[in-house]
């Protein structure tokens, strides 16, 4: 039997996509391609934007045009939030919400014995636990990312992941201890902590973020801890001065902003202002000589207007990321924002999607170019033609070399010489006797 598995969506959804992997190929599956023939197709679908469902959609009805007789196993966000609206598309014979992720393997094998269809999409309550997972492995990569936190509390107004991802829980320390061990020991040299609202990680257990970065930058064999995205008041003075000691942690913040505008921020519900961002921006740089800060960037939120939009443009011109994300506000069914007066056309949210990554895109290459003449170390990570590796430095700068010898899942220093539109560009030095 033959499984491909197709995933949208974040690092979280790539994390639960690879424990998955692992479930079939234990139970004698041969993983392929999701463009080759097979006889399940499962899709971990996101739904932070309508066109999230879309791409879910769209996927599945290729899937199954592709491979009428193939079994097709929808999972994740868009199941959890919407379950009335997936199970409506009769392509679908096994659905599953975001709490039973590692229920799919189960239900597959009945349905090939029985080929009644399957939903199972359970409601979050408060009394659910960390759903048990522990990577492997991951497919030909040198960094693993390892998932420590699930669910979200915070209800901003224009997200719906609060209902399709349930409360807070977090991994037991003990149990994030033993997979980052066994991850060492699979030859993984780097580790990126990721969740839903990682910033929440070990509420109600007694613990916090720092301890969950602790026990990686303490791990045997782990030489690079970095995290996922962060919201921006996450660490006191005190964090960020332990963080700043630990050699293993990587300087890159990403400290999702949604809007430089204090006004907007109000109406999203997020629980900050810019001066608080602003603040935290500058503690990281004070702490980190040459941390890189990047971030999301909505525009078009209902209300948004013009003033509005200027704003938060000169906001992130003022904080020069090393990099933004920028997208525009989808309308989401269920949450506050969808119900809000003066939404914003897709004509000016394209408009403004198009001044703000030009903006932003200045920034990247301002901050790509302030690395020219440092020496950094850099974890290599892909072959991208024969005798070029592009590679990582801790900030996660992007940095491109050429070299006679295999260099991937080293670590080198590297003399940045040089950038392209892309890449900086490095010469690897001599190692240090």
């Amino acid at each position: 039997m033959r499984a491909a598995f197709y995933t949208l969506g974040c690092k979280v959804n790539q994390y639960e996509t690879q424990i998955m992997i692992q479930q079939f190929a234990s139970d004698g599956y041969d993983i392929v391609e999701p463009s080759e023939d097979a006889d399940v197709y499962v899709v971990n679908s996101c739904t932070v934007t309508s066109t999230g469902d879309k791409k879910t959609r769209q996927i599945i009805h290729r899937l199954h045009r592709q491979n009428p007789s193939a079994v097709i196993a929808l999972t994740g966000c868009y199941s959890q939030a919407y379950p009335a609206e997936v199970s409506a598309m009769e392509e679908v014979n096994v659905l599953t919400g975001t709490g039973n992720k590692t229920a799919i393997l189960g239900h597959v094998n009945t349905f090939l014995k029985t080929r009644q269809r399957i939903v199972d999409i359970p409601e979050h309550d408060r009394r659910e636990a960390f759903e048990p997972m522990k990577a492997e492995n991951f497919l030909e990569r040198t960094r693993a990312f390892v998932k420590i936190q699930d669910g979200c509390e915070h209800y901003c107004s224009y997200c719906i992941i609060p209902y399709a991802r349930g409360f807070v829980r977090s991994k037991p320390l003990e149990d994030l201890k033993m997979e980052l061990y066994q991850l060492s020991m699979a030859g993984f040299r780097e580790v990126v902590l990721v969740g839903i609202d990682l910033s929440s990680y070990g509420k109600g257990m007694g613990l916090r973020l720092v301890d969950a970065i602790l026990a990686a930058c303490t791990t045997d064999g782990i030489e690079r801890v970095r995290l996922g995205s962060l919201e921006p008041d996450i660490f006191s003075d005190e964090d960020l001065k332990l963080l700043a000691s630990l050699p293993q942690f990587c300087p890159q913040f990403h400290l999702s902003m949604q809007s430089g505008c204090d006004a907007t921020l109000k109406r999203m519900n997020r629980h900050y202002d810019s001066a608080t961002y602003r603040e935290i921006v500058a503690k990281i740089r004070e702490y980190f000589p040459n941390p890189s800060i990047t971030t999301d960037i909505m525009v078009g939120f209902p209300g948004e207007t013009e003033e509005e939009f200027q704003q938060s443009l000169a906001f992130s011109k003022e904080i020069a990321f090393a990099k933004a994300h920028i997208f525009a506000y989808s309308v989401r069914q269920g949450t506050r924002a969808a119900k809000m007066d003066n939404q914003i056309t897709n004509a000016v949210k394209e408009q403004r999607s198009h001044i703000l990554s030009a903006a932003m895109e200045v920034c990247r290459q301002d901050f790509m170019r302030q690395q020219i003449g440092l020496t950094e170390e850099v974890l290599f990570e892909t072959d991208i033609v024969d005798g070029a590796y592009v590679g990582y430095t801790k900030n996660y700068t992007p940095v491109w070399v050429k070299s006679d010898t295999p260099l991937c899942g080293q670590l080198h220093m590297v003399r940045i010489t040089g950038m392209n539109q892309q890449y900086c560009i490095g010469e690897i030095q001599p190692k240090e006797d």
